[in-house]
């Protein structure tokens, strides 16, 4: 069999942490930053942990090596 590999978006997009959890960095942020409030934009500074479910998910399918 060959060996599975990572999907090359998804490594640039999520990262594993050392307990197994997924961080992503956070949506809304790519462009269009003068029609956000400044609140808006501070508040998505930063990466996220991914919810359970979605996170076992993107390690099953995208990131079989992670």
């Amino acid at each position: 069999m060959p060996k599975m590999k990572t999907k090359s978006g998804a490594k640039k997009r999520f990262k594993i942490t050392g307990s197994g959890k997924v961080m992503h960095a956070q949506q809304g942020k790519r462009h269009g930053m003068i029609k956000r409030t400044n609140k808006q934009i501070r508040s998505l500074r930063g990466t996220r942990v991914l919810f359970k479910t979605d996170g076992e998910n993107v390690k099953k399918y995208f990131l079989p090596n992670g």
